[in-house]
């Protein structure tokens, strides 16, 4: 992946469970795990966040999306309808049940086909611009964020 100047990247680990919330110390746990292995050096405006959300959010691939398809009939859904769905709800969501627009199947929006992994989350750990190489966690990494979370995890890499 090419991460580009003047713009925003980010390295999440969300639950595999859209519901899903860690108890505190297991969350500051992971943080100081993360902490760890994207070392800052103070001049690459990495950030690292931990967030607990009341509903269901989005954590959204940005400008990495560029197709989504549809696991009941397999087309294309329109990213328009996604980016309106997303903008309607303001990105948050009590239940994930929704009717597609290509063939009008009742389906969940976590079984939907996103080509960079998007994913919905009440839990969520973030390296905002991460200052190492390779930005993303490795496999390595999110087995031991899972294990200390206790809960498997997933990645969603963003570009704004």
């Amino acid at each position: 992946m090419i991460w580009r100047e003047m713009s925003d990247s980010y390295a999440s680990v969300i639950p595999t469970d859209p519901s899903w919330q860690p108890e505190g110390e297991a969350a500051e746990s992971a943080e100081d795990y993360v902490r760890s292995v994207f070392p800052d050096p103070g001049t690459t405006g990495q950030e690292i966040t931990t967030e607990f959300y009341d509903r269901i959010t989005v954590v959204d691939a940005g400008e990495n999306l560029s197709r989504i398809t549809c696991p009941s009939c397999g087309a294309d859904i329109p990213l328009e309808w996604w980016a309106e769905l997303a903008e309607e709800s303001e990105g948050e969501f009590d239940d994930l049940g929704i009717v597609v627009p290509c063939c009008n199947a009742h389906l969940r929006l976590d079984t939907l086909g996103f080509d960079w992994p998007c994913g919905f989350a009440r839990f969520e750990i973030a390296v905002l611009n991460p200052a190492r190489e390779d930005a993303r966690f490795t496999e390595d990494e999110l087995t031991e964020l899972a294990i200390l979370l206790g809960h498997p995890v997933k990645q969603i890499l963003t570009h704004l």
